[in-house]
C-alpha cells in the first residue's frame, strides 16, 4: 500500500488523483530546486563582483524562470520580479 491507511481515500478517482498529485508535486519540486540553485549561483557571482560571468549566467536563469512560468510552477509576477531584481543587481556592478 503506497499511502498510510489514514490518508487513503475511499473513492477510486480520489486515490488516482492523489497519486497524480504526488507525481506532479515531485516534478514541480525538481523544477523549483533547479531554479533556486541557478539563482544562488548568479547571486554568488554578483557577490564576488564577476559582472561578465553573471551576465552570461543570467541568460540561463531567465530561461529556467520562463520555463517554470510556462509549466505553472511559479507565478508570472514572481518570475518577473526575480528577473528584474537580478538584472538590477548585475547592472549595479561596476
Amino acid at each position: 500500500m503506497p499511502y498510510p491507511r489514514k490518508y487513503m481515500p475511499n473513492i477510486k478517482s480520489a486515490a488516482k488523483a492523489m497519486r497524480s498529485s504526488k507525481r506532479k508535486q515531485a516534478i514541480n519540486e525538481k523544477i523549483r530546486n533547479k531554479v533556486k540553485g541557478q539563482i544562488k549561483q548568479i547571486k554568488k557571482l554578483i557577490a564576488e563582483g564577476k559582472k561578465s560571468e553573471a551576465a552570461a549566467k543570467m541568460k540561463e536563469v531567465m530561461s529556467a524562470l520562463d520555463k517554470a512560468t510556462k509549466k505553472h510552477v511559479l507565478k508570472k509576477n514572481t518570475v518577473s520580479r526575480r528577473k528584474s531584481r537580478l538584472a538590477k543587481a548585475i547592472n549595479k556592478l561596476a
